[in-house]
C-alpha cells in the first residue's frame, strides 16, 4: 500500500473540487465530508474545548447561544448534539444562523435544564 504526505490538498479547478473515492465507485467531495464546528461546555456556557467556535453565551437555564468563527454559507447545515448528564434530558438546536446557534435542553418534565454537552456541525462554510 501506498503512503501519501502532505500539508495541503487543493483541487485542480479550485480549492473545493478534490474528491475522495471508496471501493470501484462511491464518491464524496472531501470539503463538505468534513466536520466545520465542534465543542464540549461543561453546563452548556463554559467551552472547554471547540473548533470554529469563537464564544457562547448563557441565555438562562438550559439555554445556550454559540457563535462561530467562520460562518457557513447557509442555513441549511447539520447539527448533532449529546450530553452527559446524571438525569434524562434532550437537546435541541432551536434558532440558527450562518453565523451562530441556539439550543435548549429539557428535563423529562419538560423544563429547561443545564447539562455537560458536546455539538458538531457540517455544512459549507462562507
Amino acid at each position: 500500500m501506498s503512503e501519501v504526505k502532505t500539508n495541503k490538498l487543493t483541487g485542480t479547478s479550485t480549492a473545493k473540487t478534490v474528491t475522495v473515492t471508496v471501493g470501484s465507485s462511491a464518491t464524496q467531495s472531501l470539503e463538505q465530508g468534513l466536520i466545520k464546528c465542534w465543542i464540549h461546555a461543561n453546563n452548556a456556557a463554559s467551552i472547554e474545548d471547540s473548533l470554529n467556535t469563537s464564544s457562547s453565551v448563557d441565555d438562562g437555564t438550559g439555554q445556550y447561544t454559540y457563535n462561530l468563527s467562520n460562518a457557513y454559507n447557509t442555513v441549511s447545515y447539520s447539527n448533532v448534539c449529546g450530553n452527559i448528564s446524571t438525569s434524562a434530558v434532550f437537546g435541541i438546536m432551536w434558532s440558527y444562523t450562518t453565523s451562530q446557534f441556539r439550543t435548549r435542553w429539557y428535563d423529562t418534565s419538560g423544563s429547561y435544564t443545564d447539562v455537560d454537552n458536546a455539538y458538531s456541525t457540517a455544512g459549507d462554510l462562507a
